[in-house]
């Protein structure tokens, strides 16, 4: 039992958060997370991507990852504790130097009034990392980690840098405490191009040299394909499907999934878009919603889909949440086609 809790590095058991929408005297719960679970294995180091459109509840999970919201009921373990069970003493001495957030605004994270290089020797001294004789080589170091130096970045207020390099800077005082594990939510969304894709290839690096965990939030399917080794899609709270992000992106199974990644226009001239795909409305009858949570667009939506849950299947080495991979529901034969691609997806029009 150990070496399973040893082998263990985060773990996320049927993890969910409810809240309540106020409508006029009234009040109704949702879950923003629905029983989500997934692990994170401590021996094998990689990027797992959790992506979804927006309210999803992503980053709901991800608050609950860095301890910063409870969860109504399941749980979450780093290191086989749990971390709602973590005293606020634990929390700094332990869990905070463990796990890193890097978050979607940089200069969000740091005070204008504030010399930048100010809170890279707050956090080594905080931590005790290493005496203030050694505080210079230590932090000129870390900065070399993302492509930075101290003697750029020292004495200069946040907004006298690039948006890239303040994210380069947040990246670097979470490289500080040595993580093991990193929880990015969104960091590139506010980034242009070219930033995004050399900040997807420093966590990349960060993975192989530092052998750091990246948990990599994102609405951008491009840069998760890029980067993942492993891909949860969220709708509405549940995870619908998971697995290697070349199977669940390259051959998607739920139609959700599909419906995400016919989403991405392509840079083909020869390809004209006309299809119109309404992803982005946060729709609250779909949380609240009996049954499956994508049915009222689903393309495939069959009368079972309204009327109850549908399970977690296994199939082609991922888990996917949907009936039509459920052999019970629509037969063994229908499943081998649906999972041959034999059924194209039926685009949806606004």
């Amino acid at each position: 039992m150990q070496q399973h809790a040893n082998t263990e590095l985060l773990v996320a058991d049927h993890v969910t958060k409810v809240f309540a929408i106020r409508q006029g005297f009234s009040s109704k719960s949702f879950h923003a997370v629905d029983a989500a679970s997934f692990t994170l294995d401590a021996a094998t180091p990689e990027i797992f991507t959790i992506a979804g459109e927006s309210g999803s509840g992503k980053t709901t999970l991800a608050r609950m990852i860095l301890g910063m919201e409870n969860p109504t009921s399941g749980q979450l373990r780093y290191k086989d504790r749990s971390i709602a069970g973590l005293t606020r003493g634990e929390k700094r001495s332990w869990f905070f130097k463990e796990v890193q957030p890097v978050f979607q605004d940089p200069f969000a994270a740091f005070s204008p009034l504030k010399r930048i290089d100010h809170y890279l020797y707050e956090t080594v001294y905080n931590y005790n990392i290493t005496n203030k004789a050694g505080a210079d080589k230590y932090i000129n170091e870390t900065l070399a980690e993302v492509g930075l130096s101290l003697a750029e970045i020292k004495g200069r207020y946040p907004n006298e840098l690039s948006g890239g390099q303040a994210q380069r800077v947040a990246i670097a005082r979470a490289l500080l405490t040595r993580p093991s594990l990193i929880v990015a939510d969104e960091p590139v969304s506010m980034l242009d191009a070219s930033l995004r894709m050399s900040i997807v290839n420093m966590f990349r690096r960060l993975k192989e040299d530092q052998q750091v965990s990246i948990l990599y939030i994102t609405h951008d399917l491009a840069t998760a394909y890029y980067c993942a080794d492993r891909i949860a899609v969220m709708l509405r709270g549940w995870i619908v499907e998971m697995g290697p992000v070349e199977q669940v992106l390259g051959t998607p199974l739920h139609p959700y999934t599909q419906n995400l990644k016919e989403a991405i226009p392509q840079a083909d001239p020869d390809k004209v878009w006309e299809q119109k795909i309404d992803l982005a409305t946060l729709e609250t009858d779909e949380y609240m919603r009996t049954g499956c949570k994508y049915a009222g667009r689903c393309p495939y939506v069959m009368d079972v889909c309204r009327q109850k849950v549908p399970g977690n299947y296994q199939a082609e080495g991922r888990m996917v949440k949907c009936f039509l991979y459920d052999e019970a529901t629509v037969g063994a034969e229908k499943v081998a086609k649906n999972l041959a691609g034999e059924i194209p997806l039926t685009p949806i029009t606004a």
